[in-house]
């Protein structure tokens, strides 16, 4: 008989891919995890992992199985919560992805008290790039993620939160500083500093130019920043122009403020949005983690029809 333990090992045996690392995260022994697949294996008369691979992976039939264990295992954990639902228990542990250039603008605005309402979630927070999100999101490694939408990933449910507008962030001695009207046009230029590969902003900015091959061609130095904060000190010091999310703002001192512009014909949006597994069972952590971030963020952040969504995939 198929247990509910044993369909834990071989989900953690996918996720790490690993029997040792398997082992330690279920805080068993590594024979004991490999003597309970093996009878698994054996009662189902089936191989469910291909151990001739490095590192090991499961086989066509396997994979199928695990699958299913995910979701078993995730409508279990339910129970669990329909309980706690039912005592008005909020407890449990959250652990939450969000992308570098949402990071450091948002946590800030909304952690601190949604730790301080429900004391007794644990919360466990890595900032990631969007893709290493989505994997953790479908390896179980992470209950929900705060990122930019659409992804249109056929096994994530996407939970708009708010609409954030794209600015332009300018040297003092840019012309765009001084220029009154600013269209999509004017930042389609070689003087345009950008995020390296990886960042979704960074494929905003370029679906919105509609450009590539003029990168960082009249710039001091080619280079490509991992961060919003690093971009706008090379501006500051380099000169050119570069994109920031509308939240980078509100953390800015006034120096910083005066250099920040809009375009006036045109105002691209990107969706932040809480995205989760459709088999994920904690439902009342995740409405809250929304409605927390919702009463923090400005009213008019939450209206999409205030401009347009960019798309970066």
């Amino acid at each position: 008989m198929i247990t509910l333990t044993q369909l834990e090992y071989i989900v953690a045996v996918d996720t790490y891919r690993h029997f040792g690392k398997a082992a330690e995260s279920c805080f068993i022994t590594q024979p004991t995890l490999s003597m309970q697949i093996k009878k698994l294996e054996e009662e189902l008369e089936i191989i469910i992992f291909d151990r001739s691979k490095q590192p090991l992976i499961p086989t066509d039939v396997g994979q199928r199985i695990i699958d299913q264990a995910r979701v078993i295992l995730k409508q279990s954990e339910e129970i669990d919560n329909i309980v706690k639902e039912h005592k008005n228990q909020v407890t449990g542990l959250l652990r939450i992805g969000i992308i570098p250039t949402l990071a450091p603008y948002l946590l800030p605005v909304f952690i601190g008290r949604y730790k301080k309402n429900y004391p007794n979630i644990f919360i466990k927070v890595v900032e990631q790039t969007t893709d290493n999100i989505v994997d953790l999101l479908n390896r179980d490694l992470i209950d929900v993620g705060i990122l930019v939408t659409p992804l249109k990933e056929e096994k994530i449910i996407e939970k708009p939160i708010f609409y954030e507008e794209m600015l332009i962030y300018t040297n003092p001695s840019h012309k765009l500083h001084r220029q009154k009207q600013i269209t999509i046009k004017d930042i389609a230029t070689p003087e345009i500093w950008l995020l390296s590969d990886g960042h979704c902003f960074r494929d905003q900015v370029v679906n919105l130019c509609s450009f590539l091959g003029t990168v960082d061609s009249e710039l001091p130095f080619h280079f490509e920043a991992g961060s919003l904060e690093t971009l706008m000190n090379i501006v500051d010091r380099e000169g050119g122009i570069t994109l920031i999310p509308e939240l980078a703002k509100f953390s800015m001192h006034e120096t910083r403020l005066t250099n920040v512009r809009s375009f006036t014909n045109f105002h691209p949006l990107r969706e932040v949005s809480l995205v989760y597994s459709r088999h994920f069972a904690k439902h009342k952590l995740i409405n809250l983690l929304w409605r927390e971030i919702q009463e923090d963020i400005p009213k008019n952040m939450k209206d999409d029809s205030r401009g347009t969504v960019v798309e970066w995939k």
